[in-house]
Parts: C-alpha cells; sequence; structure tokens
C-alpha cells in the first residue's frame, strides 16, 4: 500500500479541484455557444426584428452600405473622427436591391431589410415611360423631390413612415399599385439616391 505525504496529498486534492472546475467552465461556455446558435440576435448577425405576414405579392427590399463591411471599430471615432473619414464617405457603395423587380398590379407588399451600418428608408416613386431609374436631381440637402410619392417604408421593426430604418431592422409597407413603373429610393438626407439607392420595380397588368 502507498501512502502519500500530506503535501503530496494536498497537491493531488487541489490538481483534482482544479479539473472539477476547469470542467464545469468549459461546460457552461459549450452550453452558452450552443443557446446563443439556437436563439441568434442581433449580436449573432441576425435581424433584430422580423417583418409580420404581409398581403399582396412581397418584394423583399435590401439596403446596405460600406458601415456594414467595415464594421463598427473603423466607422468610429477612430476613423470619422479623425477627418479621415466624413459623413459621405463610401457612399459609392451604397445599393437597394429589390427581388423579385416585378409583380402583378394589385396589392404590393415592401419588406425591407437593413444589412447596413447607417439609417435607410424606401420611397416609392412613380417612373415615366422612358424615364430611367437614378437620374432624379438631388437638392442641396441631397434629397430629390418626393412628389407623387405612393408611399414609404421608414419605420424600425413596423408600417409606414419613421426616423428610418436602423441597422440590422426590418420596415415594411403595403401599397395598391396600378400597372406601371416604379422606382423605390432610399432619400435620406446625406444624399444616399445619388450614392446608388434606387431600384426599379415593374408592376405589370394581371391577365383577365
Amino acid at each position: 500500500m502507498i501512502t502519500l505525504r500530506p503535501h503530496r496529498s494536498r497537491l493531488v486534492l487541489a490538481i483534482a479541484v482544479t479539473s472539477v472546475v476547469l470542467g464545469l467552465a468549459a461546460t457552461a461556455t459549450l452550453h452558452a455557444a450552443i443557446g446563443a446558435s439556437a436563439h441568434p440576435g442581433p449580436g449573432n448577425g441576425r435581424l433584430s426584428c422580423a417583418a409580420p405576414a404581409l398581403p399582396g405579392s412581397v418584394v423583399d427590399v435590401t439596403t446596405t452600405d460600406m458601415g456594414a463591411m467595415m464594421g463598427p471599430g473603423m466607422m468610429g471615432s477612430g476613423m470619422m473622427g479623425s477627418g479621415m473619414m466624413g459623413p459621405s464617405a463610401g457612399m459609392g457603395m451604397m445599393r437597394l436591391l429589390a427581388n423579385p423587380a416585378a409583380v402583378p398590379a394589385g396589392p404590393v407588399s415592401l419588406r425591407v431589410t437593413n444589412t447596413g451600418a447607417l439609417n435607410h428608408e424606401v420611397v416609392v416613386l412613380p417612373l415615366a415611360a422612358g424615364q430611367p431609374p437614378g437620374q432624379r436631381v438631388s437638392g442641396p440637402d441631397g434629397r430629390v423631390d418626393e412628389s407623387g410619392s405612393l408611399g414609404v417604408a421608414a419605420r424600425s421593426c413596423g408600417a409606414g413612415d419613421g426616423d428610418g430604418i436602423v441597422a440590422a431592422a426590418t420596415g415594411w409597407t403595403t401599397l395598391t399599385l396600378p400597372a406601371g413603373r416604379y422606382e423605390l429610393v432610399c432619400n435620406i438626407a446625406e444624399g444616399h439616391y445619388a450614392a446608388g439607392m434606387y431600384a426599379e420595380l415593374d408592376v405589370v397588368s394581371q391577365p383577365t
């Protein structure tokens, strides 16, 4: 029979206790990781809210900007505050995408998802025959004329007008559109339209 000396007994006991503590900590970390994957939230790259079931033809509109690729650290005071980046930085990399690009006339719901880092909105404007999208003239405030607007999605996690859809949120609106050509635009004052945030939506007559 082997008898351990007192100090060795204490050492073995300490090692055993440490192993148990580390094992419990690793298990807790694993469970937390699994829980985060099973229940994703805003910090896991998922939307912070989702639209309810919407009536009519649903058009998914995605808004994005360069800030989403740069991350909050590069968009913060480290670069913007030093003068390396200003409010208009990355404007040329802004996009607004609509899918599908054509729907039947009647009820049409726009479900707008902001995958960028800046606030965005979607305003629905009619397009005249032969007028291509992206040709509207911006005013001194960087906005285009909204005369004739048929509706807007600019509320975070809600329907209709608001202060803009924040990053990682969704907004929506439902309109009744006759056959024709329409332009979906982001008309935030910082000049998002001129930076490329527009898309054409074609509404076609339903066969009788």
